[in-house]
């Protein structure tokens, strides 16, 4: 599995990576510009990402607005609704508002507050059967 890691909190990306990279190949960046420069480089050279764990409030360009440039990506790419990317946003406001909107308005498939936990984490991916 390829995986892509933003966070501009270095210690988030280092647990980050701890937990995920027995599972894959980790790729971490610092902020929703690099993150989705990052997939878009994935995308062209046919090695995409398979997982995004992607942090809401992030300089640059947030999460949010990061995922759905990643999903306009993958319908430029014309990738199938079955090969999309899983994308499992963290941050740490756990407010019921962020959540909906990281679902309804960012085009994720979970979501986690943190700190992130191993097995919360690990859960949501093999729910996805990625893992």
């Amino acid at each position: 599995m390829k995986i892509l890691i933003a966070d501009d909190d270095v210690n988030s990306r280092v647990i980050l990576n701890t937990i995920l990279a027995e599972y894959g190949a980790c790729h971490e960046v610092g902020n929703g510009v690099e993150a989705v420069e990052a997939f878009k480089v994935a995308l062209e050279k046919r090695e995409p990402f398979q997982l995004v764990c992607m942090d809401i409030m992030m300089p640059e360009m947030d999460g949010q607005e990061a995922v759905l440039a990643i999903r306009a990506l993958e319908k430029t790419h014309r990738v199938s609704s079955n090969d999309e990317a899983v994308v499992i946003m963290t941050s740490a406001l756990d407010t019921l508002d962020s959540i909906i909107r990281s679902f309804d308005q960012g085009g994720c498939n979970a979501y986690l507050g943190k700190p992130i936990r191993r097995a919360s984490l690990l859960e949501k991916i093999r729910n996805y059967g990625l893992i």
